[in-house]
């Protein structure tokens, strides 16, 4: 059995263009992917969109980041409804990898507390400091639920055969990781929040703001890089690529 990937939009965002491409003006809205990985020794999720409580109580689970989120979340578009329509229960997740710990990755961990969670030990540390939830930048309802915690430090080859490897990517946050998947059409990766759009990639446009900026760098010259040897890179919330992904119940071929 060949490695298997799905794509969902489990809802999106829109907020200020500069947030996304330093010194570009007005709004963008770009859409929140998660992914399903169907592999012969188990199931992955890469990320989880967002939290169905942000329907009724934004304000609690953003805090300071509330008023500069407009939020679109439809019913259905949760990342439960979506495994349902595949046919795929919670409890069949194997492993739920969080690129990070940011709202619109990990809030829909809480369907899958009997999944184990993989995060790099960065991201889990600066997530468990009250400056940065005092900020809004984490919150523990989104992602405090699995009993079984993987902490990695670097790669983490999932099934001990490269087809799904996670690996550092960091710059947006401390511990930014992504996800490379062996299809048999070739390598994809899933580069999340460390390639915000294809103008990020091409140019290397970087938002106005992250936790280190050099390192964001040289984690776009490492996509670049495997771009070279072959790789398809997914970005992490490009509206325009996004339209040519094939979504959910179709494969990514």
């Amino acid at each position: 059995m060949s490695v298997q990937l799905f794509a969902f939009t489990c809802g999106s965002v829109t907020s200020d263009r500069e947030r996304f491409l330093a010194g570009e003006t007005g709004k963008i809205t770009v859409p929140v992917p998660a992914y399903l990985i169907v592999h012969p020794e188990g199931k992955v999720l890469f990320d989880t969109g967002l939290n169905v409580a942000l329907r009724q109580n934004k304000a609690r689970l953003l805090g300071p980041l509330a008023d500069s989120q407009e939020i679109e979340f439809p019913s259905g578009a949760d990342i439960a409804s979506h495994l349902a329509r595949l046919g795929v229960a919670p409890g069949e997740i194997r492993y739920v990898v969080n690129s990070h710990l940011h709202y619109d990755h990990c809030g829909g961990n809480e369907f899958f507390p009997k999944s184990t969670m993989v995060v790099h030990a960065k991201e889990w540390r600066a997530a468990h400091m009250k400056v940065t939830q005092d900020a809004g930048v984490y919150n523990p309802i989104d992602f405090a639920h699995m009993a079984s915690v993987m902490q990695v430090a670097g790669e983490q080859d999932l099934f001990a055969d490269g087809t799904v490897l996670v690996f550092p990517t960091p710059g947006h946050t401390p511990g930014h990781q992504s996800l490379r998947v062996k299809l048999d059409s070739g390598d994809v990766v899933l580069a999340a929040d460390c390639c915000y759009l294809k103008q990020t990639f091409d140019a290397l446009h970087l938002p106005d703001s992250a936790y280190n900026f050099d390192q964001m760098k040289e984690s776009l010259l490492l996509l670049r890089r495997m771009q070279a040897s072959g790789a398809r890179i997914f970005f992490g919330h490009d509206p325009d690529f996004w339209k040519t992904v094939p979504q959910a119940p179709a494969p990514v071929a």
